[in-house]
C-alpha cells in the first residue's frame, strides 16, 4: 500500500517556474515507478512524465518535453516535478501516481494516486 500527497502547486505567471513534490508513505516506495498526470477543466486526465524505480529512466509527454523534469529521492520517499517556462495551457490539477509496472505513461497501469494539487498559469 502506498499513500501519496502532492504539494507545491499555486498561481504563477507565464514563463515562470514551480516545483511539485509528492511524498509517499510505505516501505516499498523505491520499488514503484512514479508518474505525474494532469487534468485541465473540461478535459480528460493526461500523462505528463514518468520515472523508473531507480530514477535512471524518464519519459515525458511531448507537450512538456524540455520544460519539465521529473526526479525522485528514494531516501526521502519523494518524487518531484520541476516545471519551467510555464504556459497558460499547463493550467490543471496535477496528480502523482505509483505503478508496479516500471516506466509507463499508461494511466491504467497506476495503482495509487494522490489527491492532486492545482497549478494555475496566468497569461
Amino acid at each position: 500500500q502506498v499513500q501519496l500527497v502532492e504539494s507545491g502547486g499555486g498561481l504563477v505567471q507565464a514563463g515562470g517556474s514551480l516545483r511539485l513534490s509528492c511524498a509517499a508513505s510505505g516501505r516499498t516506495f523505491s520499488s514503484y515507478g512514479m508518474g505525474w498526470f494532469r487534468q485541465a477543466p473540461g478535459k480528460e486526465r493526461e500523462f505528463v512524465a514518468t520515472i523508473s524505480w531507480s530514477g535512471g529512466n524518464t519519459f515525458y509527454a511531448d507537450s512538456v518535453k524540455g520544460r519539465f523534469t521529473i526526479s525522485r529521492d528514494n531516501a526521502k520517499n519523494t518524487v518531484y516535478l520541476q516545471m519551467n517556462s510555464l504556459k497558460p495551457e499547463d493550467t490543471a490539477v496535477y496528480y502523482c501516481a505509483a505503478t508496479p509496472s516500471g516506466l509507463t505513461g499508461e494511466e491504467m497501469a497506476y495503482d495509487y494516486w494522490g489527491q492532486g494539487t492545482q497549478v494555475t498559469v496566468s497569461s
